[in-house]
């Protein structure tokens, strides 16, 4: 597995959160939470400084599902703003992970942590990145390849780009 940086996105409605990786992909931590409604591109613009500031390699972006595995409006709107951030971040590829529960997971962390329950809207997206990259990270580990179904999108002629970072 190459060196670099990853970073971790959790899509919300309002908000988005991000975490990155140490060049070695060990261990994930929160960077920032962008507001979306302010924004005319949903946040796009700010994630891509963020990932050539920290030099990232790869972009994980949580796609919820149900518990069943089903995907849903949530997971749909995911998608889109993964290809929205694979045409902004290329050549750095975007991969979606599978986010089941992160947003739980981080709400009980906040709160282990003895974080009142009131502040926790102002971290939990970038706790949910934290979460959805470390399972990234995790099951790059394992596997040895990078996690998760790289976003492909269309270019301006109707071919599919797939482009990956070399090196």
């Amino acid at each position: 597995m190459d060196r670099g940086a990853r970073l971790g996105v959790d899509v919300g409605s309002v908000r988005v959160g991000v975490a990155v990786s140490d060049p070695d992909g060990l261990l994930a931590t929160p960077v920032e939470t962008v507001q979306r409604g302010d924004r005319e591109d949903g946040g796009v613009a700010r994630i891509v400084e963020i990932l050539q500031e920290r030099g990232a390699a790869v972009v994980y972006v949580g796609l919820p599902r149900h518990l069943s595995g089903r995907e849903g409006s949530a997971s749909q709107a995911a998608r889109t703003y993964g290809v929205l951030l694979a045409r902004a971040a290329a050549p750095v590829p975007v991969h979606l992970i599978d986010e089941r529960m992160s947003t739980v997971s981080a709400h009980r962390s906040m709160h282990a942590s003895g974080r009142p329950g009131r502040r926790h809207r102002e971290v939990v997206d970038q706790a949910a990145a934290v979460v959805i990259l470390q399972s990234a990270l995790d099951a790059e580990r394992a596997t040895g390849r990078r996690a998760g179904e790289q976003v492909l999108w269309q270019d301006g002629s109707g071919g599919v780009e797939q482009r990956e970072v070399s090196g």
